[in-house]
């Protein structure tokens, strides 16, 4: 059987390539071509956007149905990773996760606190950066709006 090709991101999502048109994994093959040899940030940037919004705009899509395609999506990756390495942003971690969930199923962070059992000296110290949550704590707290943690390998 054979093992299906997959883009892991730096989430740890995984996008499966198999399905794409040959000419979709051909723009994605492209898209990682030059991100291997782009030294310089911007003008990766503007490659990828430029090659991912022609190449679908050609097949008819808006540009919030471009947003959606795995070919937006690996070159929205590959900008990242490629930040990362030149030292222009940082790999993502689990408070950022933490924010998302916040600002996507609660009104106020007050209210996600009520929820988790957190304070919010803590969490407005957790998510600035400054303070770690124990796992044990992170967990339980996650646990009691039905998350969970878990671990994944690195793209």
């Amino acid at each position: 059987m054979k093992q299906a090709s997959v883009y892991k991101d730096l989430k740890g999502h995984e996008m499966i390539l198999d399905d794409l048109s040959s000419d979709e994994r051909t723009l994605i093959s492209d898209l990682r071509s030059a991100a291997k040899k782009a030294k310089d940030w911007s003008a990766f940037s503007n490659l990828w956007m430029s090659k991912v919004s022609e190449f679908y705009s050609e097949q008819g899509l808006t540009r919030p149905q471009i947003r959606q395609t795995v070919g937006y999506r690996v070159g929205q990756d590959l900008d990242s990773r490629l930040a990362v390495a030149l030292g222009l942003a940082r790999t993502p971690d689990y408070r950022d996760e933490l924010e998302s969930l916040i600002g996507e199923r609660f009104q106020t962070r007050r209210e996600f606190c009520e929820a988790t059992g957190l304070t919010e000296d803590m969490l407005s110290h957790v998510l600035s950066k400054r303070k770690h949550l124990a796992i044990n704590t992170l967990e339980e707290s996650l646990r009691r709006i039905g998350y969970t943690l878990h671990i994944a390998p690195l793209g």
